[in-house]
């Protein structure tokens, strides 16, 4: 047998589930699409993917929402937190404030491999050179390690937060995981009134002109009227980090991306 067959012999089990977990994002979003997102969480959490469902979370702009909706649900569900070691100190308080204040008990910090940063990244400038290799090995594998155990995840995208988001269905296949966008149909106006009404505390680079908060290098002020992710690699073609992508990594066993 060649070495062509015995490759395409051992993507076959991949793509099989790559293919199950489309048809099942289908058929869920097709059910589910609907529900209010607390009751939405609720199914994810306890019935569909119990103890096999983790949310991913920045702790950005926007996230304590999310937070605030899934700690209402049950507060022990892992929370997966991604510290490229480039993030504002503001986001990293942020965290904790959060966290003590929604009384969140399993979240988990997950760093790039120290490996990987001194092979690659070793002056800590790989961010200016290329973007998507520092993303890489700050962000994505790391999480793709992290999230590994686990079958499905909750992720805070917005359809209005950008245009490659406009068209994201609250159920999607994510590799062989399902990926649940509870608050895709949300609105700004929908955040804010949760906000107040539940009297989170807000990102406080918002207030500075920061809609939309990655790593600090990455990330800058947005003018009035530019769409709030403008300020995500300002001058560059690149729009996402990549974890929404679906980028498998040479970690992962089972070809899935995260």
């Amino acid at each position: 047998m060649s070495s062509v067959d015995l490759v395409t012999r051992d993507r076959r089990p991949r793509l099989a589930a790559t293919e199950a977990a489309r048809a099942e994002a289908a058929r869920l979003d097709t059910v589910h699409a609907g529900l209010a997102a607390e009751d939405l969480i609720d199914l994810v959490v306890h019935r569909l993917f119990p103890g096999r469902v983790a949310l991913v979370s920045s702790f950005g702009a926007d996230a304590a929402v999310l937070l605030d909706l899934v700690a209402a649900v049950d507060p022990s569900v892992p929370v997966l937190f991604v510290d490229t070691d480039k993030l504002f100190g503001e986001t990293l308080r942020h965290r904790d404030r959060l966290v003590q204040r929604l009384g969140l008990t399993d979240v988990r910090s997950i760093g790039p491999d120290p490996r990987a940063v001194a092979e690659e990244d070793p002056r800590g400038v790989l961010w200016h050179a290329d973007a998507d290799a520092c993303c890489r090995i700050r962000k994505v594998e790391p999480l793709a390690r992290a999230i590994a155990p686990f079958d499905a995840w909750i992720s805070g995208r917005k359809r209005f937060q950008a245009s490659t988001r406009s068209e994201i269905p609250t159920f999607e296949a994510d590799g062989r995981r399902i990926k649940v966008n509870p608050l895709a149909t949300w609105s700004p106006e929908a955040l804010a009134a949760r906000v107040e009404n539940r009297g989170l505390p807000a990102h406080p680079l918002v207030a500075q002109g920061y809609p939309s908060i990655g790593c600090m290098p990455c990330t800058s002020r947005v003018a009035a009227g530019e769409d709030p992710r403008a300020g995500r690699w300002r001058g560059k073609e690149k729009t996402e980090c990549g974890i929404h992508l679906g980028l498998a990594t040479e970690n992962e066993q089972d070809g899935s991306g995260i």
